[in-house]
This record gives structure tokens, sequence and C-alpha cells, in this order.
């Protein structure tokens, strides 16, 4: 069994390379599963429903999110009944939405959860006790668990990778934007990468103007960031996972951009 996961969707640009590859990377790779980070897709911060079900028209099985869940405020109009979308699980348990979704693949479930890490980010629920409670709770139905950390700090996302080594098929981060090169299988046979990487521009800063983010840095003075028109990439990661044991044998890493051009 193989899970394709793209990372965070920014704006305009990064929906575009989502329509354009994400048919060609499912037909090169062939995944049983194809999961998209979504939380930047409108703007560069939400949102919307035509926007989820441009990405599941693209080919996309389910669409987790992160600390901009709630930045575009359409979303609160159609989560509760988006079956193929899921927050961080962490966030307060009256908040809408859920934070844990199973997908059929070959006769069996793929469980993926999505959590939101504390460190530089708001204070929310423990994500290391949210995912014993929810991990416990996929044992029941399957031994397929993937896990979506939208986390700040890498210290944060290494440390629940560790956590949850040979208890879930993988853990990969988003929200850094920048893709890391620390892909590789744990001792226990978790699939583990601190950030896979953003789909959206690729000439401005995390996917905002650049001119912006200078000035913010050199004078300290608010600005406003705008997404980046021209130029696009794509990150994402492929997961190859044992179908007896729901442990990962192989992660590889994708990178599409004027310097790293897909083939067929």
């Amino acid at each position: 069994m193989r899970i394709l996961f793209v990372g965070d969707v920014v704006g305009s640009p990064g929906r575009s390379m989502v329509d354009e590859y994400l048919p060609k990377l499912k037909s090169k790779y062939n995944p049983a599963v194809t999961i998209v980070n979504g939380e930047n897709a409108a703007g560069g911060k939400g949102i919307t429903e035509k926007i989820y079900q441009g990405f599941l028209k693209a080919g996309a099985n389910l669409v987790t999110l992160g600390n901009h869940t709630w930045d575009n405020r359409e979303i609160f109009e159609f989560i509760d009944g988006a079956k193929y979308m899921i927050r961080p699980a962490n966030f307060p348990s009256s908040n809408p939405g859920k934070g844990i979704a199973y997908l059929p693949f070959e006769g069996k479930e793929l469980a993926v959860i999505n959590l939101q890490g504390r460190t530089f980010l708001p204070p929310i629920d423990c994500p290391f006790e949210k995912a014993d409670q929810l991990v416990e709770e996929a044992k029941k139905r399957t031994p397929f668990i993937f896990v979506d950390f939208h986390a700040e700090a890498t210290s944060e996302k290494l440390a629940i990778g560790w956590y949850l080594d040979g208890r879930v098929t993988g853990v990969v981060g988003t929200h850094t934007h920048v893709q890391t090169s620390d892909y590789r299988i744990l001792p226990e046979g978790t699939a583990y990468m601190t950030d896979v990487g953003m789909t959206g521009p690729y000439d401005g800063i995390l996917g905002v103007q650049k001119e912006a983010v200078l000035k913010r840095f050199i004078t300290a003075l608010p600005v406003r960031f705008e997404v980046v028109e021209g130029r696009a990439q794509l990150n994402a990661v492929l997961i190859d996972v044992d179908m007896k044991t729901g442990k990962a044998k192989k992660i590889m890493p994708i990178i599409i951009n004027d310097d790293h051009p897909f083939f067929d």
C-alpha cells in the first residue's frame, strides 16, 4: 500500500499545481490513498468549500488543515458536512469538524489523524495526549495510521515522531513550508519527515511576497502579506506500507519546480 501526501497548498499558485500535477503523480505512483494539506489554500489563509471540492476532484481522498483552519469564515458553513476534511484533533472539543478520518483502500482502512503543535503556536490541548487517545481508538479498527502534525518547532515534530514510533505507519510535519531532508524509517517502523514542504509560489518567502517579508525583518513594522504569483512548486512525500503489519517500508520525498522538473 502506498500513501501520497501533498504539503501545504498556498493560494492559487498551489491550487494550480495540484490541478496540474496531482493526476500525473497518481498515474505515475499509483497511491492507494492521497492526502492534501489545504489550510493555506484560500489566498494563503484558510479554505473554502469550492477549493475543498476542487481538491477532491483533482484526486485527493482527504484534506487536512492546521492553524489557519478558521481564518476563512466560510468554513463554519460546511466543515461539519465535509466528510473528507479534518482539522487538528487537539483543537478544543467544542470546535466544529473532526480530527480523524478513516479512508477505505483494498478492503482495509487507513486512519488519518491531524494534530497541531503548541510551541510558538496557540496553547491548545496537548497533541501527545490526543495522539494517545486517537491512536488507541484507531487501532481497534486498523493497523494503518497516518499523522499530519502541523507544528512550528522541529523539536516538537521530532518528539512526536519518536513518541509514536512503532504505533503508527507515518508521521509527517507541515506548517513551516520548507521541505526537510531528514525523511527516514524510525527503528520501530514509522515513516518520519519533519516537514513535507509547501505547494505554491516558488519565488517568495514561505509563499508570500519577499519584499514584504524583508521589510518586516528590516523595520520590525507590521506589513501585509500577499501570496506571490508566478512560478510555482509542489512538495509531497510517498510512503510505502507493509500490508501485513501496517509499518512503513519506504519513504520518498517529491519536489516539482523549475529546478526539479517532473518526468512521467
